[in-house]
C-alpha cells in the first residue's frame, strides 16, 4: 500500500466563486430574515443567473454555497427550495426532536436494557474492591494499556474473527475518534475517498474535517456496485474506501464471501487503504469474514462498544496495518494523549468476563424482535422500507410527492426525532428517505410510535 508525505492544503480563488459567493450572501440574508419562506422554490439555475446577471455555472455554486449552509435543499426533478428550517451543516439528528422526556428518538442507537444501572454498579465495586484503585487515576499510553488491548486481541480472535497484534491495535475515545485518527494518519487533504451512495454521516463528517473528496459508489440491491468502484478507481486516483460490509448504515446489507473477495481485489489492483467500519457487525452471527481478516495488509478496522454496551462509554478500537501502527499511534498521541483509565478499566472487564459477549447475544435477538415490529406496522407500504432482519435500524424511502424535511419537522412536532435521508447521502441530490433507528424506543412503546410515522407520511398532503 503506497503513501505519501501530507501536503498542505491550499485556497485558490477567481471571479465565478466571488460572484457566487456575492449572490449566495444575498439569497441567505432573504432567507434567514423570513423574506424567503420556508418551503419556497427557488429559481431554476437559468433564471437565477438572469436576474443576477451570472453564468450558469456561477448559478449552480450559488446553490451549493446555499445548501452547505443548511439553507436550501434539492429535489432531482423538481427544483431547489428553501429548507423548512435553516440548520447548520453539522449533522446533529437529536436537534430535530423537541425537549422534553416524551420525545421518541428514533433518530440514534442507544442500547439499553433492564438492569444497565445495576450492571455499572457491581462493575465500580468490583474495581474499588480490588486491584491497585490508585493507578486509575494515571495517565495511560496513546492508545492503551498492554493488557487492556491484550484483552480486546483475544475478543476480536474469538467474537469477529480478526487476528490483530497488539502492536497494531489502539483504543480510543469511540469508533468516531476511531474514523478521525485514521483519516488524520493515513491520508492528506485533497486526497480522494470512495465511500458508498448513503453512508454513516459521521464518517462524512470527519472527511470535510480533513479535507477529503468524497466520491460516491451507487448502490445495488444486495450492495455496492463493484463494477462502478472499478470504474471509479480507474478514472481518478482514489487513495481509500470506506466500507461496512456488514450491516451497512443506512441500507442494512450484508456482503458475501464473493463480493467481499472481489472488494479486496480491487482494493489490491488499485492501491487503495480500505477503512472498514464494523459499528454494527456484532448484531450479524453468521456473517462472513471481515475485510481486515482478508487484506489485513491495507486494512484499517475501526469499531467501538457504543452500539452493543453504551453508547456513552465511548471505549473504540482501531486495528490497523503494521507498516502504519506508527503513524496511528503518533496521531492517537497528538489527538488526545490518554484515554480515561476508567472508562477502559469498565470496558476490559466487561470483555474478559464475558458480558459483552452476552450482551451482544441479547441484543442479535431483540434486533430481530424490532425489525419483525417493523415490517408488522410497515407492511404494504409504497414505497418499501429496507432493512436486513438483523439490524436495529431501516431505510424509510417516501413517495415523490413528498419532501424529507417537512415529514421530520411534523415528526418532530409530534415528539418523535427521525434521521433525514440528506444526512447520509454523498451524492449532490438526497433521495427523499427517513433513517429510523430501533433501539433507543422501549419495545413496549416501539409499535406506538412506528404507526404514528407511518400515519403521518400516509396523512399529509404532498
Amino acid at each position: 500500500m503506497a503513501h505519501r508525505t501530507k501536503a498542505p492544503a491550499t485556497l485558490s480563488g477567481n471571479g465565478t466563486n466571488a460572484g457566487a459567493a456575492s449572490v449566495a450572501a444575498r439569497l441567505a440574508d432573504d432567507i434567514r430574515a423570513g423574506r424567503l419562506a420556508p418551503g419556497a422554490r427557488l429559481p431554476t439555475h437559468r433564471a437565477l443567473a438572469a436576474r443576477h446577471g451570472i453564468a450558469v455555472a456561477t448559478a449552480t455554486g450559488v446553490y451549493a454555497r446555499l445548501k452547505a449552509m443548511g439553507l436550501a435543499v434539492g429535489e432531482t426533478g423538481r427544483g431547489t427550495f428553501v429548507r423548512d428550517r435553516p440548520s447548520g451543516d453539522e449533522w446533529d439528528p437529536a436537534d430535530e426532536a423537541r425537549a422534553g422526556a416524551a420525545a421518541a428518538d428514533l433518530s440514534f442507537n442507544h442500547p439499553a436494557w433492564p438492569g444497565q444501572g445495576e450492571m455499572l454498579r457491581d462493575a465500580l465495586r468490583q474495581l474499588a474492591a480490588g486491584g491497585d484503585l490508585a493507578a486509575l487515576l494515571h495517565q495511560q499510553p496513546p492508545g492503551g494499556r498492554r493488557h487492556d488491548r491484550a484483552a480486546l486481541r483475544d475478543f476480536l480472535a474469538h467474537a469477529r474473527g480478526i487476528d490483530a497484534d497488539v502492536e497494531n491495535l489502539f483504543l480510543v475515545n469511540g469508533a468516531q475518534h476511531g474514523l478521525d485518527c485514521v483519516m488524520g494518519a493515513l491520508l492528506a487533504p485533497g486526497d480522494a475517498v470512495a465511500a458508498d451512495a448513503l453512508t454513516y454521516p459521521g464518517f462524512k463528517m470527519a472527511a470535510r474535517a480533513h479535507g477529503l473528496a468524497l466520491h460516491p459508489i451507487p448502490a445495488l440491491a444486495e450492495g455496492p456496485d463493484l463494477d462502478a468502484l472499478d470504474a471509479l478507481c480507474r478514472r481518478h486516483r482514489i487513495r481509500a474506501l470506506y466500507a461496512m460490509p456488514t450491516l451497512h448504515n443506512p441500507l442494512g446489507w450484508i456482503l458475501n464471501e464473493a463480493q467481499r473477495r472481489r472488494l479486496v481485489a480491487l482494493a489490491r489492483r488499485h492501491d487503495l487503504l480500505i477503512i472498514e467500519d464494523g459499528v454494527y457487525a456484532h448484531l450479524a452471527a453468521n456473517a462472513p469474514a471481515p475485510l481486515a481478516a482478508r487484506a489485513p495488509e491495507r486494512t484499517a478496522y475501526v469499531s467501538s462498544l457504543s452500539k452493543s454496551l453504551a453508547s456513552g462509554l465511548r471505549y473504540g478500537y482501531v486495528c490497523v496495518p503494521p507498516a502504519v501502527a506508527g503513524r496511528v499511534r503518533a496521531h492517537i498521541r497528538a489527538s488526545h494523549w490518554s484515554l480515561p483509565t476508567l472508562v477502559t478499566a469498565l470496558g476490559t472487564r466487561w470483555i474478559a468476563d464475558g458480558t459483552l459477549a452476552r450482551l451482544e447475544q441479547r441484543q442479535r435477538r431483540e434486533a430481530r424482535q424490532r425489525q419483525h415490529c417493523a415490517r408488522r406496522v410497515f407492511q404494504g407500504m409504497d414505497p418499501t422500507p429496507i432493512a436486513h432482519p438483523a439490524s436495529l435500524f431501516l431505510w424509510l424511502p417516501l413517495p415523490p410527492e413528498l419532501r424529507m424535511d417537512r415529514i421530520a419537522r411534523v415528526l418532530a412536532q409530534r415528539d418523535i426525532a427521525v434521521s433525514k435521508g440528506e444526512a447520509y447521502a454523498t451524492t449532490r441530490h438526497a433521495p427523499h428517505a427517513l433513517r429510523l433507528g430501533l433501539s433507543s424506543v422501549p419495545l413496549v412503546d416501539l409499535p406506538d410510535v412506528l404507526r404514528t410515522v407511518r400515519e403521518t407520511i400516509a396523512g399529509f398532503p404532498p
